[in-house]
């Protein structure tokens, strides 16, 4: 709901923002900075984010107008409307018409049909709107390739971490492949992140299906909202286990959050935000628990306080990569 008594900013200043964004995240070239100022202004209301996707569904739904009525759009902008509720949707009309004049909508004439590529930096965040009306959020560092079709709608994710929000249709499924294993859901929310040896799936909301990506469809493990599960690197799915889905996706809001966590996952989860990896010395310096919050963008700032936490010193190795020792 979007209420200008929740909102400090206001109902139509909101939704001029949130066209603009909008715009600006359907253009393959949006610089780091950008986006860190997008992710900065969807963090600071949680109205934000309604208002981007409701803008989604907008756009989505221009897959069932003809190709001369986008046209006419893109020659003649629409009239602005005298009524002030009604500024959405004549900003969408007007993002569409400049979309189509760009040539960043490509779904006229096909419009269950969408192919696209998407990468992170390292550091860099990046949300995702979908032409079906789901969201990716991409971690620093991760790489998808996206094939939807009239029947299917697939994502791989070729490496690092998202987080998808998807809308649901019981007749197109929409598979995320990672590694050996993949996930299957008509729709739902959950986090997968492909690491060298595993992927891990984390669900938020709703259920999904996981299976290792050659075995037999028998073979699967069902997750609901609140469970993870691993895939090995022989596709082996481990039994589902609890897990904190707040802490696991604490990254979209620029946190390192560690529970009870082994300095092994901790050093392994930390490489991802910096240029040179950080490892542990032995297995006993491996096994230590941290618990703590640091933030992502200053992954330098968790290593230097690690001695002062636990029983361990860095040492800084030849080819500027770091590793942990016993103190």
């Amino acid at each position: 709901m979007t209420d200008s008594r929740e909102c400090p900013c206001g109902r139509d200043r909101l939704r001029d923002d949130a066209a603009r964004w909008f715009l600006r995240l359907q253009a393959p070239a949006m610089s780091v900075e950008e986006r860190q100022h997008f992710h900065a202004w969807l963090d600071e209301h949680p109205i934000h984010r309604d208002e981007i996707q409701l803008l989604q569904g907008i756009w989505s739904a221009t897959d069932l107008v003809p190709r001369e009525r986008l046209q006419t759009l893109c020659e003649r902008p629409a009239a602005r409307p005298k009524r002030r509720p009604l500024l959405r949707y004549a900003v969408a009309a007007g993002l569409l018409a400049v979309a189509v004049g760009l040539g960043l909508f490509s779904g006229l004439g096909s419009p269950t049909e969408y192919s696209a590529e998407f990468a992170t930096a390292l550091g860099e965040r990046r949300h995702i709107a979908l032409p079906d009306g789901s969201m990716i959020d991409l971690n620093s560092r991760s790489r998808v390739r996206i094939r939807f079709a009239h029947h299917q709608r697939r994502v791989e994710l070729a490496e690092g971490e998202a987080l998808f929000s998807v809308e649901h249709d019981a007749g197109r499924p929409f598979t995320v492949e990672a590694g050996n294993g993949q996930v299957t859901v008509t729709g739902t929310r959950f986090d997968v992140r492909r690491d060298a040896d595993n992927t891990r799936v984390a669900v938020e909301q709703g259920s999904v299906k996981v299976q290792g990506r050659d075995a037999p469809q028998a073979q699967f493990v069902n997750l609901t909202a609140g469970f993870g599960t691993r895939i090995d690197a022989q596709g082996k799915v481990a039994a589902p286990y609890a897990i904190n889905a707040d802490e696991l996706t604490a990254w979209r809001n620029g946190k390192l959050v560690f529970n009870n966590a082994p300095l092994r996952d901790v050093a392994e989860e930390v490489s991802r935000y910096r240029g040179k990896p950080l490892r542990v010395g032995s297995a006993a310096v491996g096994n230590l628990l941290l618990t703590s919050v640091f933030r992502a963008d200053n992954p330098e700032a968790l290593i230097k306080a690690l001695p002062n936490i636990l029983p361990v010193a860095v040492h800084t190795l030849d080819d500027g990569s770091q590793e942990i020792i016993a103190r």
